[in-house]
C-alpha cells in the first residue's frame, strides 16, 4: 500500500508542478513575463482551488452571477493558493472562493488573529489595493489534524497536544501544508509536534483518506466539512492553541470587477451558506454517482432561491 500511495502522490505532485510552471494545460500561463491574460472588462473570470468544495463554491458563485445576467468564464481546479493567487493579482482570475484564516496568513505571515470577526477585519486591511473580500459567510471549513478512532483510543488522544506527546509521527497532507505557517511549522511551534516523516498526498482527497485507513500515516490534514471524517469514523483532534484560525468562506474578488450587482449577488450567497449546508453538499459530491459540481451547485441555488 505504501508503494501505491507514494506513486500516486508523486503523480499528483507532478501534475501540480506542471500547472504551477505554466505547462500546456495551465489556464493561467501567459507570455515570457509569466503573467496571465486579464479577463475582458465585461466578464468575471471565476476560479477555484483543486479540491471538490472549492470547485463547488466556485460553481455556486458563477451560477448566481449568470442568473443575474453577468457574463462568466470558469477556470476550475487550478491548484493550491500558491498557484492561483498570482492569477488574481494579474487579473487572469477575478473571483475565487476563499477561507479567511488561511488567506490572512498567506498575505500576512505574522498575523495572529484567530476569531472569526478579528480575522475578517485583519484580512480586509492586509489585502493589496487591487483585491477585496465581500461578506463572509457563516460557513466555515477549517483544517484539522485527523487520526483514526482506533489510534485515538489506543493513545488516549483528544487534542493535537496529546498527539505531540506520543513522539514523532508520520503525517500526511498536501505538499503545501508542510511549509505553510499554520501547517507543520505552526504545529511544531504551538504543540512541539515532531515528525518521523511527512507524506505529500492530496488536498483532503482519497490519497489522504486511504493513507489514514491503511496506517501509512498516523495523522493527516483534512477539512472539517469532509464527509470522509464521519464516514470512516475518524477523529478530528481539538486545537486549543488555535493554530488553525477561523476559516469562513468568503468571495475574494478583483475590486475592478466588484460592481454593485456582483457584490449584492455574492453577498446573497454568503448570507445563505452555512457549515451544515457545506457538509451536506460535500456529501452529495462524494456520492457513488459522483455528480458534477455544477449540477449540485445549480440544485442548491434553486433551493436557496438565489
Amino acid at each position: 500500500m505504501k508503494r501505491v500511495l507514494t506513486a500516486a502522490a508523486a503523480a499528483t505532485a507532478a501534475l501540480l508542478t506542471l500547472t504551477a510552471c505554466g505547462g500546456s494545460g495551465d489556464p493561467l500561463a501567459g507570455g515570457s513575463s509569466g503573467a496571465g491574460t486579464p479577463a475582458p472588462t465585461d466578464t468575471i473570470a471565476v476560479g477555484s482551488a483543486n479540491f471538490p468544495e472549492s470547485t463547488l463554491i466556485a460553481e455556486i458563485y458563477a451560477g448566481a452571477l449568470e442568473a443575474k445576467g453577468v457574463k462568466v468564464t470558469r477556470t476550475l481546479n487550478i491548484g493550491s493558493r500558491e498557484t492561483y493567487y498570482p492569477g488574481l493579482q494579474d487579473g487572469s482570475i477575478d473571483l475565487i472562493p476563499e477561507y479567511t484564516g488561511v488567506l490572512l496568513t498567506h498575505v500576512k505571515k505574522d498575523a495572529t488573529a484567530s476569531k472569526a470577526d478579528e480575522v475578517y477585519t485583519a484580512l480586509q486591511a492586509a489585502l493589496p489595493d487591487t483585491l477585496t473580500v465581500l461578506d463572509k459567510s457563516a460557513a466555515e471549513d477549517k483544517d484539522a489534524v485527523v487520526v483514526t478512532k482506533a489510534f485515538a483510543t489506543e493513545k488516549n488522544l483528544k487534542t493535537i497536544g496529546d498527539l505531540a506527546k506520543t513522539g514523532p509521527v508520520t503525517f500526511g497532507g498536501p505538499p503545501e501544508f508542510q511549509k505553510r505557517a499554520d501547517g507543520i511549522p505552526g504545529l511544531a511551534d504551538k504543540y512541539k509536534l515532531e515528525l518521523k516523516e511527512y507524506k505529500s498526498l492530496d488536498v483532503g482527497g482519497p490519497l489522504t483518506v486511504d493513507a489514514l485507513k491503511s496506517g501509512a500515516v498516523q495523522a493527516a490534514d483534512l477539512f472539517t466539512t469532509d464527509p470522509a471524517i464521519t464516514t470512516n469514523d475518524f477523529v478530528a483532534l481539538e486545537d486549543p492553541e488555535a493554530n488553525f484560525a477561523a476559516q469562513n468562506v468568503v468571495p475574494l474578488i478583483n475590486k475592478s470587477k466588484a460592481s454593485d450587482l456582483v457584490k449584492s449577488t455574492l453577498n446573497a450567497v454568503s448570507a445563505k451558506l452555512t457549515t451544515d449546508i457545506l457538509i451536506e453538499l460535500n456529501g452529495k459530491l462524494a456520492a457513488p454517482s459522483k455528480p458534477n459540481a455544477a449540477v449540485v451547485a445549480k440544485e442548491w441555488l434553486a433551493t436557496a432561491g438565489i
